[in-house]
């Protein structure tokens, strides 16, 4: 059995892994998170979100962090941008890519953003055309393509459609997210399938939450499939306001391991060690488990997971 030789992970832990923290986390904490990951040798970073802070007020400091932050040459800087306004306001802090979102699950999708999954892309059409006329890169986040907190399973066919519609306004690259956690290689295998009939093999990457422990496996089997992309969050930050009981993210230090333990290259040091910030320890208030198997500590620069990420 052959696997991708190469992959390229995205962290998302500054944004979808910090949007769901209740308390407020100060733009000097998440600069330098950013900085602590570029140095581990990260090099696709999604950095915050353009949304409302009426509805996200964690990321109400999103342009105080893209301009706080010292670019590395090779790195590259993505943003969620629900809407044109968000966008307008995204492009003035110069981000390399942007990320629209839409769900394969019609309920989720009028809880999340309260609008149908055929409304949501007639709204991120305009975004997706300013972007590309800017010559900016987009990615598309496809939510729910396993299953929703309030349908239960969510078919294949509901993926092929979402992708359909993806592909159907320019979005360049999607992204099949497991966003509760309910997926399993199976599931999770036929969603990818779904996606393939409308993106290359390398415009598609994998999401996935770790609420049933099956992360790493849903992992392995888009691995064999040849997907070669993926989300990863460190500590294994994350959650989302709207999908009840969903856990965080894969974590990024144990994809690696997996991944290193494959013989496949990732460019990440999970040895790192960065100097630690100045900035008063705080504890991150994340359900994400952690134990000393995680090398988080060493990544992010000192003390524990929890510790490290907002010391």
């Amino acid at each position: 059995m052959s696997f991708p030789p190469r992959v390229k992970l995205v962290e998302v832990g500054p944004r979808d892994g910090l949007q769901n923290e209740k308390q407020p986390v100060p733009a000097a904490i998440k600069i330098e998170l950013v900085h602590r990951l570029q140095a581990a040798g990260l090099k696709e970073i999604e950095v915050t979100s353009f949304v409302s802070p009426k509805w996200v007020p964690q990321m109400a400091d999103n342009a105080e962090v893209m301009a706080g932050i010292q670019r590395l040459p090779g790195v590259r800087y993505s943003v969620l941008t629900p809407n044109l306004k968000g966008f307008e306001a995204a492009l003035l802090t110069r981000p390399d890519e942007i990320v629209v979102f839409a769900a394969a699950s019609e309920a989720f999708s009028q809880k999340n953003i309260n609008c149908s999954i055929a409304e949501s892309i007639e709204r991120f059409a305009p975004v997706v055309a300013a972007a590309r006329a800017a010559g900016i890169y987009v990615r598309g986040a496809m939510s729910c393509t396993v299953g929703c907190p309030y349908e239960g399973e969510v078919a294949p066919q509901r993926v092929d459609y979402l992708a359909g519609l993806m592909k159907s306004i320019g979005v360049q690259h999607v992204g099949v997210a497991d966003t509760i956690g309910v997926g399993t290689p199976l599931k999770v295998q036929r969603a990818v399938e779904a996606t393939l009939k409308h993106y290359d093999i390398n415009d598609v990457s994998g999401h996935f939450h770790d609420t049933y422990g099956q992360a790493l496996a849903n992992t392995l089997m888009c691995l064999q499939m040849g997907v070669w992309q993926f989300d990863t969050s460190v500590a294994g930050l994350g959650g989302c306001p709207y999908a009840k009981g969903a856990t965080g993210n894969v974590a990024t230090e144990d994809v690696v391991y997996l991944l290193h333990g494959m013989d496949i290259d990732t460019g990440i040091d999970l040895s790192c060690s960065v100097p630690p910030t100045p900035v008063p320890a705080r504890r991150c208030s994340t359900s994400a488990p952690v134990d000393g198997r995680r090398r988080v500590g060493s990544m992010a620069g000192r003390g524990t997971a929890g510790d490290a990420v907002l010391a």
